[in-house]
């Protein structure tokens, strides 16, 4: 068999670079527990315990060792690599649509090219290329999309035609193209000999292995990871990392304190033939063919296919505990569809012989990326798993990123969209993830267009108004599982062709959100805003205060009433969460973060608040439902609701109060609508949501008052120029390099984190800008949309890369945001960017290889603003996020 013959090879090669390594004379097939005889014990303490002897334990191992960390022992319940990475099909892709995806996978590649000139170990490593097939334009239209993102970053990649196709791999059945997109240096390996390369590289570097040792438990006192207890006994540590693969998830519920980690096994099948009678060249390369959702690898003269079907299977819902992953059932009525699929694109194929299907389990996520991290509950917990069937892929990027965060606290890159902490533990439950798979695994293959949503495990978090604003023709998406109005269809409309509008053009929805827009500019709209995240701190003394003038950026003694709209910068000065900010009392603050922010920020400000008990820290997201009133006749539905003159010289900008709106007390209606537009947000407790709902709905009736959704809200935001944490910001990103110096207070009489840089920057410079543009020869209509990730060109040259757009109904004209760089065009290295030089380029976006001209701005248009409000004011209002 195929896992036989790479497994023995893979231990007769651990065995030569190992001498001294003890023998296991247990037989492939062996699911027994009994541990033989260990001759080494295992140490007492260590700096750092690795569970999982995968192609993720042994890639941290080996990168933690590089970086000058002792004491690290990596433990594995069966043996090395005879987990997923034992039957992982080999392939090594770059063609990511995910930008921090295509990093790791890049880097992988280069590792894995150089691994056997350093260890000696047979790694199988052959660049063969791969082809990825598009049968549609749609499917072509997002490998060009791909495509410009791979040029950019020096990854050799073209788009070419069906006749190239076949030039290239002659078996191809071509007919059926419109194109494909070659990447030469993708490459094939063995993925269990890579995995013991590494550990070979690690062992040499004094990382202890130690196989058939299984952990029970991780124990955590006080919030931090103290030791690990295993079938050997205890290793007292300062950081444990979970790569377990698909057993990650049960590892993390195994301790009293559960640590959430959503992972759930799939069955992944695929083909190994026995060789041609012309056996294949090794160097033929790799297909993906997301269309027909197979891919194909020469194998040993033959191939190797599997793919991604409609209809996956589930395994393990109840947890199992083998050691090693055996192959499982063969399924052939399953995999007939995906054989079918292979037969077409190869016909040549149907006289051969076919020597096994394999049956393996593959780790998925419910978001179909890969998990990283620390945990947010317990320190020194981190976690690498979930790969969605790219371990090898992504192993020694993903394995570099977070020995990079033990070692410095932060990794290299701004790798937020593969934080655990993008979950909260909504995301654990087995019926939930059982579903998601479900969803997920056939997604992997399916064409993905901008602004797709899940359809499984809906409706888990809603507003008490959900039933409410659906009858009134709600389209919902889903944000860290909380339901959000996207637009509100008028009645009339064909609801089933707006459902299932996919593009990579203008979508159906144009006009009614453009209504939505002109409703918030002219009259008054109202948009349920419930799931943003919301923090209360408040303490006996001046403790709240004075932490958090700490930890963020502006400074928050104001008077009582004020809002403030500040970052919480991290020890770079970049935004680990970006935020606003109400003074309720002397003592007590309310803070308003992005949805996504709830686990992170809880986290962020949960170890670094001093331990005290007169000071508390409380989630109250459940506690409030907000509605955000946006428009100029918002002030006068509020004025009549409240019997209160809500007029700016009452209730000026940035302000907040509680009130009376209707018959419901206790509202906190702020004067901001994160938008720039004029307006309110209510605060109201949840079960006073749907009066006061209801009351403002009738009170608006004359002033032609009508729901609106995020998607309005986001077009009104880009074509103000505001940036949003988690698209627009990051960890990696200032406040000086993206116009928000006013949102920093470097003399408010004590230091903050992050200040040292900014001051650095104000006096040096950046090397990046916040930069909007606006598309000049691009035909709304006809021409393909900027959504993000674009590549932006000044003067011809690469500078960096959109983050968000969206039309702006106002100008009448695409607005993409995103940061400009200086490149010096000899050496490459980063220069300082200075207003000049951003006024003094000619601009251009890339949308899948076609190249727009824009104009760039590093202010918004003035004349966009409501001229109701100062102008100090305006600038400083509606800064956040979605």
């Amino acid at each position: 068999a195929a896992g036989m013959f790479l497994r023995l090879l893979s231990d007769i090669q651990w065995r030569a670079a190992h001498p001294k390594w003890r023998r296991m004379t247990r037989s492939q097939r062996s699911t027994s527990t009994t541990a033989e005889p260990h001759p080494v014990s295992l140490p007492a303490q260590a700096q750092v315990v690795i569970c999982g002897g995968g192609i993720m334990g042994t890639s941290v191992a080996y990168h933690l060792s590089k970086m000058g960390f002792k004491d690290i022992v990596l433990l594995e319940q069966g043996r090395l690599a005879a987990g997923t990475t034992r039957f992982c099909a080999g392939i090594v892709s770059t063609a990511r649509p995910v930008s921090i995806e295509l990093k790791m996978a890049h880097y992988s590649n280069k590792l894995y090219q150089q691994l056997e000139q350093e260890t000696g170990v047979q790694t199988g490593y052959m660049k063969t290329g791969s082809i990825s097939l598009a049968q549609t334009q749609d499917r072509l239209i997002s490998l060009k999309r791909i495509a410009s993102s791979l040029n950019v970053m020096g990854i050799p990649c073209e788009i070419i035609s069906p006749k190239k196709v076949l030039q290239l791999h002659p078996l191809i059945n071509i007919h059926d193209l419109v194109g494909a997109m070659y990447v030469p240096e993708d490459a094939l390996v063995s993925s269990a000999n890579v995995s013991l390369a590494l550990a070979t590289a690690a062992s040499r570097n004094g990382v202890q292995i130690h196989e058939r040792t299984s952990v029970s438990h991780v124990t955590i006192q006080k919030g931090r990871v103290t030791g690990v207890e295993t079938d050997r006994g205890r290793i007292q540590c300062k950081y444990f990392v979970n790569c377990a693969g698909q057993w990650a998830y049960e590892l993390g519920h195994s301790g009293e304190e559960p640590i959430h980690i959503p992972v759930h096994a799939c069955e992944h099948f695929y083909l190994l033939t026995h060789p041609l009678q012309e056996p294949l060249s090794s160097s033929l390369p790799t297909i993906v063919d997301p269309d027909g959702r197979i891919y194909i690898r020469n194998w040993q003269g033959g191939i190797l296919s599997g793919g991604f079907e409609k209809n996956p299977k589930p395994l393990f819902t109840e947890g199992r505990n083998q050691l090693e992953i055996q192959n499982l059932q063969e399924d052939w009525d399953h995999f007939g569809p995906l054989l079918s699929a292979l037969l077409r694109r190869m016909p040549g194929l149907e006289a051969l012989q076919i020597m096994q299907l394999v049956n393996c389990p593959e780790s998925f996520t419910p978001d179909m990326r890969c998990i990283m991290g620390e945990s947010p509950t317990a320190r020194g917990y981190f976690v690498l798993a979930g790969m969605n069937s790219a371990g090898i892929s992504y192993g020694g990027g993903a394995g570099k990123y977070l020995a990079e965060w033990i070692v410095n606290g932060y990794p290299s890159e701004n790798v937020w969209p593969l934080d655990l902490k993008r979950f909260g533990t909504l995301q654990s439950s087995r019926t939930f993830l059982r579903h998601r798979v479900m969803e997920v695994m056939p997604l992997m293959y399916d064409l993905k267009v901008p602004r797709w949503d899940f359809q499984t495990g809906r409706q888990l978090r809603t507003s008490p108004l959900y039933d409410r604003l659906d009858a009134q023709g709600a389209r919902w998406m889903e944000k860290h599982g909380f339901e959000r109005v996207k637009y509100f269809v008028p009645p009339g409309s064909d609801l089933l062709d707006l459902d299932h509008s996919k593009t990579f053009y203008k979508p159906d929805w144009f006009d009614i959100v453009g209504s939505e827009v002109k409703c918030c500019k002219e009259a008054v709209c109202v948009i349920d805003m419930s799931s943003f995240t919301k923090f209360e701190i408040s303490s006996t003394g001046d403790q709240a205060l004075e932490s958090l003038q700490y930890l963020f950026s502006n400074d928050l003694d104001v008077p009582v009433g004020h809002v403030v709209h500040t970052g919480m910068l991290n020890e770079k000065g970049g935004y680990e969460n970006d935020c606003s900010i109400a003074r309720l009392s002397k003592r007590s603050f309310f803070m308003i973060s992005p949805t996504d922010q709830q686990v992170h920020c809880w986290a962020w400000l949960k170890n670094r608040l001093p331990d005290d008990s007169n000071l508390v820290l409380e989630d109250v997201t459940w506690k409030y439902t907000a509605l955000n009133l946006i428009g100029p006749r918002a002030v006068d539905v509020l004025s009549e609701l409240s019997y209160a003159p809500m007029t700016a010289e009452h209730f000026p900008s940035l302000f907040c109060k509680e009130m009376s709106v209707g018959y419901a007390n206790g509202i906190r209606v702020m004067s901001i609508t994160h938008t720039g537009e004029p307006g309110f947000v209510l605060y109201i407790p949840i079960e006073y949501a749907l009066h006061v709902y209801n009351e403002v709905m009738n009170m608006g009736q004359k002033y032609g008052i009508r729901n609106a959704g995020y998607y309005a809200l986001r077009s009104l935001r880009i074509e103000k120029f505001f940036a949003f944490w988690g698209q627009d910001l990051d960890a990696f990103t200032t406040p000086m390099e993206c116009g928000r110096e006013f949102q920093v207070k470097l003399d408010k009489g004590m230091e903050f984190l992050g200040q040292e840089v900014l001051l650095e920057q104000k006096q040096n410079g950046v090397y990046k800008r916040f930069t909007m543009f606006i598309l000049e020869d691009h035909d709304t209509d006809m021409d393909l949309w900027p959504w993000w990730g674009e590549p932006i060109f000044r003067n011809g040259r690469y500078v960096g890369k959109t983050t968000s757009s969206a039309y702006s109904y106002t100008l009448e004209r695409h607005v993409c945001l995103g940061f400009v760089h200086h490149f010096d065009e000899k050496t490459g290295e980063k220069l300082v960017v200075t207003t000049d030089f951003i006024n003094q380029g000619e601009y251009e976006i890339d949308i899948a290889g076609q190249r727009f001209q824009a104009k760039a701005k590093l202010y918004p248009f003035s004349s966009l603003f409501t001229q109701r409000r100062r102008k100090d004011e305006v600038e400083l209002s509606g800064y956040q996020r979605e």
